[in-house]
Order: C-alpha cells, then sequence, then structure tokens
C-alpha cells in the first residue's frame, strides 16, 4: 500500500471517477490497490484545491488583520518595532515571519515621496490648463524648453525613513513626507528639450529676480542656440517667485522669448523633474566628499543623458495631460 505521493496518474483518475460514481473509499482503495487514508488525502487534497503539503500557517486570519492595521497606524516603523508591537498583541511568531506576512499583505519598505498639496483652487487651475492643452501634440511639445531647479546633497545615502506601502499607494498622504532641508548641497538650474539638454548652472546665492535674470541671459540663451538654433521656441518655467517678478516678465518680452502659461505647484507635469530623477539615481553609487566634487559628478552625470531619454520625456506630456484630466486636476503618478 503506497502513500499519497506513490499515486500514479492513472490511480488519482480512477480515485476521481469512482468518487464520482458515489464508492466509499474503503471499496475505492480496494480497487485501485493502495490505502484508505492515501484515498482520503487525495480527495480532500483535491477538494480543498491544495497542490502541495507542507507546515500551516502559524498566523491566523485575524492575526493578520492585526498585522495590517499596525503597520497602517504607523507606516515609518520598521520590521523590528512592527514585531515587537504585533507579539505584544498575542501573536506568536518570528520577525522573519512577521516580514514575510506583511510582504504577503502586498507590504514593500520604500523611500516615500515628497510632494507638495494642492488647494482647491490650484486643482481647479491645473485641470483648466490640462483641458487648454490636451490637444497638444508630441511635435508642439517639441518646441518647449522645460527648465527648473534643484538642489543635490553630498550625503546621497542619507534619504530619511522609508515607508511600508502596497502597490498604488505612493500617492497616500499617510505615504508621503515633507521636504526637508540639508546641509552641504548645491543647487543647480538646467534645461532641456525633447532633442537635448543644456548646459547647467551651478547657483550660489539665493535666486531672486536680477539673480534669474542672469542665469537666463548667460545660460538660458546659449542653451536655447544649442538646442534650437535659430528656430521658434516656448520656454517653461514654474511660478517661483524669481520666475514670475515683473522684472522677469519685462526681461522675456524685451527678448521677444513667448512662456508656457503654468499652473501652480505642478512638478509632477514637468519632465525635467524625472530628468533630475534620473541624473539622481546615476549618481546614487557616487560619494563626493566636497561641494567641488559634487559639482563635476554632476556636470559627468548630466552630460551622459542622451537624446533618446529626453525625448522619451517630452513625448510623455500628452499623457500626463490625460492624466491630470482624469484625476480632476489632483496629483498624478508622474
Amino acid at each position: 500500500m503506497g502513500k499519497t505521493a506513490d499515486l500514479t496518474t492513472v490511480q488519482k483518475m480512477t480515485i476521481d471517477t469512482l468518487k464520482k460514481e458515489g464508492k466509499t473509499q474503503k471499496v475505492i482503495a480496494k480497487e485501485v490497490g493502495c490505502s484508505q487514508s492515501s484515498v482520503s488525502k487525495h480527495i480532500n487534497r483535491e477538494a480543498k484545491g491544495r497542490k502541495r503539503c507542507g507546515r500551516k500557517e502559524c498566523t491566523s486570519k485575524r492575526d493578520k488583520r492585526a498585522l495590517e492595521r499596525i503597520v497602517k497606524q504607523n507606516r515609518y516603523k520598521n520590521v523590528g518595532e512592527i514585531h515587537k508591537e504585533w507579539t505584544v498583541a498575542g501573536v506568536s511568531a518570528s520577525r522573519s515571519t512577521t516580514h514575510r506576512r506583511m510582504q504577503d499583505m502586498g507590504f514593500s519598505c520604500r523611500i516615500p515621496r515628497v510632494k507638495p498639496l494642492l488647494n482647491k483652487r490650484q486643482r481647479q487651475k491645473r485641470l483648466a490648463w490640462a483641458q487648454d492643452k490636451k490637444d497638444w501634440t508630441a511635435a508642439e511639445w517639441s518646441k518647449v524648453m522645460f527648465s527648473d531647479e534643484s538642489k543635490f546633497c553630498i550625503s546621497f545615502g542619507n534619504q530619511g525613513p522609508r515607508v511600508w506601502r502596497k502597490t498604488g499607494e505612493a500617492q497616500n498622504p499617510r505615504c508621503l513626507k515633507s521636504s526637508v532641508k540639508f546641509p552641504q548641497s548645491v543647487m543647480v538650474w538646467g534645461a532641456m528639450s525633447s532633442a537635448a539638454v543644456g548646459p547647467l548652472c551651478f547657483l550660489r546665492s539665493r535666486v531672486n529676480a536680477a539673480v534669474y535674470q542672469e542665469v537666463l541671459e548667460h545660460f538660458m540663451l546659449p542653451a536655447a542656440d544649442q538646442l534650437y538654433g535659430g528656430d521658434d521656441f516656448i520656454f517653461q518655467h514654474d511660478l517661483a517667485p524669481a520666475h514670475s517678478a515683473k522684472s522677469t516678465s519685462t526681461w522675456f518680452k524685451d527678448h521677444g522669448i513667448p512662456l508656457l502659461d503654468w499652473p501652480a505647484n505642478s512638478p509632477d507635469l514637468n519632465p525635467i523633474e524625472n530628468l533630475w530623477g534620473i541624473v539622481k539615481r546615476k549618481m546614487r553609487d557616487a560619494r563626493p566628499n566636497n561641494a567641488e566634487e559634487l559639482k563635476a559628478t554632476i556636470k559627468a552625470t548630466w552630460a551622459l543623458i542622451t537624446p533618446e531619454e529626453c525625448n522619451r520625456l517630452v513625448d510623455s506630456m500628452p499623457r500626463r495631460i490625460a492624466a491630470a484630466i482624469q484625476a480632476k486636476g489632483a496629483e498624478t503618478k508622474y
């Protein structure tokens, strides 16, 4: 008399057929030529849909619900803290089991995203802006020069606490963190088109209208010549005070450069934000010791950006617009 694992395919099919005919397990075992316990185990396994044997889970559905509540109460706890709290709740499980149960629920440990909050009026303006631009083609967006400033820190590894979240929860308010000012950093201005990137400018002081116009004069205009030659283009920047100052608007009018109207607090709509992310990811293994080494690393990494990467990012503008409309002006995944 063989065990369940020793049953052949023919024996298993015979057991299934005789079971459907209403035969008892004792009769089935006699006709198939195996033990009654083997017949019972096979029938029970088929009924439960279980395909493998193994140790039963030491945690119940109730225990899992308790664990999920603990994680959601404070998503910034580490596994050790969560495990301790779960144990205090009366669950007997190891730290590794706690981690596995969290993964089974779909939780992953991620660096929380940072984003500005949008009020109702800003969402309405974003939606109106997106609806106005929904028919723009990729060719029209290729005429836009996107610009932005970004901060680079020397201590790349210091990214703060991580957060437990499931797929699709990146924008959950409980999974976000506010911006933090880090020491030992440099501020960089850059610009891009669908064809390539322009020269970088390292900002040495706080950017006011006068400083920003110097950046435009000595870096934006050369970037325009490099990226567009003599062709017309539209310049994009956000609504920072230095950008929206009257003297800055006058500077653009005097130089005959049209501006792309832009909604407030909308970094998710600007492809250069994603470009900064690409640069920072490429610099992840860099360990500059001072500001000058950091600048050199940024320059070298910026020079590695390919036209294909720029083109792909600018080509995403129609999708960003569609996402903003679908979200009714709220923040998007971009």
